[in-house]
């Protein structure tokens, strides 16, 4: 390398990339000599940077944690994983305001070629409800894919893509984070339908489709992805009777994520699910109040695993619970 400030970053980012190198690998990789290599270590010591070192036969150095924060050497896909990150943490209460400014700090020092992918990715993505509970699966997403499909959006370029191996031609709209799983909102123009589409079950078709001009979409784009999975993703769908009135289950519950009614004897009906009977059991648990469900069988299958597993794990609780039973045998019960 020529110019020894570019030798200086060469050799900070190789510091930041692994927790420690040898004096000879970090000469091969920057292709000079040893003595080179520790002319601008003791460079970088002092610009603040701490760096460590073992002196002797096969000495190695690595960055140590300093006073201050040294600057980051991101790659192109480092670079979009940080600001989807920053994006997310901006929806986290108590990191709003610090979230944006990371974000805004990020995107002043990018590339224009980066600047433009991250802030076409920030403007065309939101992050739905974080109290819905986790997914089961945590499936991988490319970078490439979305600052693609941001651009997309952003330039107002249709897209060629199979989806779950079916070819479609969309009018991509909105990218939404929900549920550990991202979302893409678009319009099919030849059924002039909207729907949300997952990024990881899509694949990109090259050359792209052609320009379109935007249609309005009615509605929140957020609550409609929620909404829309809720009602068609899931596996499982349950009817859940809750002790409670609407007004209480509702100030428990997102309602993007189900419906409450009302009954006529001051209960309610929760209609809700999830990707397995487990998620659901363990979600509605969470609710705080009693509850009956009456379907889908797995579930109430489940619960009663459940119930017994707990019953056992208090003995006491068990017997006790079990008398109660036989003495309440004849009571009415509810029916849902």
């Amino acid at each position: 390398m020529g110019s020894t400030s570019a030798r200086m970053l060469a050799l900070l980012g190789l510091l930041q990339s692994r927790p420690d190198w040898s004096g000879t690998e970090l000469a091969e990789r920057l292709d000079v000599t040893d003595r080179t290599v520790r002319n601008d270590v003791a460079r970088l010591r002092e610009l603040g940077y701490p760096v460590h070192a073992v002196r002797g036969p096969g000495g190695r150095y690595r960055l140590g944690a300093g006073a201050r924060l040294p600057p980051l050497l991101l790659d192109d896909a480092e670079a979009v994983a940080v600001a989807v990150g920053l994006r997310a943490a901006t929806g986290t209460a108590g990191f709003e305001e610090s979230g944006q400014s990371a974000l805004a700090k990020l995107e002043q020092v990018l590339p224009d070629r980066l600047r433009r992918q991250v802030s076409a990715l920030r403007a065309a993505s939101t992050a739905g409800p974080a109290n819905t509970g986790p997914y089961t699966e945590e499936p991988e997403v490319d970078p490439e894919k979305l600052t693609a499909l941001a651009a997309a959006i952003r330039d107002h370029q249709g897209l060629r893509c199979y989806y779950q191996d079916e070819p479609l031609e969309l009018e991509p709209r909105h990218l939404v984070a929900w549920q550990q799983r991202w979302f893409l909102v678009a319009r099919d123009p030849a059924a002039s339908t909207w729907a949300p589409y997952r990024v990881d079950w899509l694949r990109l078709r090259t050359p792209g489709g052609r320009r379109f001009t935007p249609v309005d979409f009615p509605g929140d784009l957020t609550t409609f992805v929620v909404q829309e999975v809720a009602r068609t993703g899931w596996a499982f769908h349950a009817r859940v009777v809750v002790e409670a009135p609407a007004h209480e289950v509702l100030a428990r519950i997102n309602p993007a994520v189900g419906t409450v009614q009302p009954l006529p004897d001051g209960r309610s009906v929760l209609v809700t699910g999830g990707d397995s009977v487990q998620v659901v059991a363990v979600w509605i648990g969470l609710l705080g109040l009693d509850f009956h469900v009456a379907e889908p069988p797995e579930l109430v299958e489940h619960l009663r695993a459940l119930a017994a597993r707990y019953a056992r794990a208090v003995p006491d609780a068990a017997r006790a619970d079990a008398s109660s039973a036989d003495d309440a045998g004849d009571a009415p019960r509810h029916e849902a």
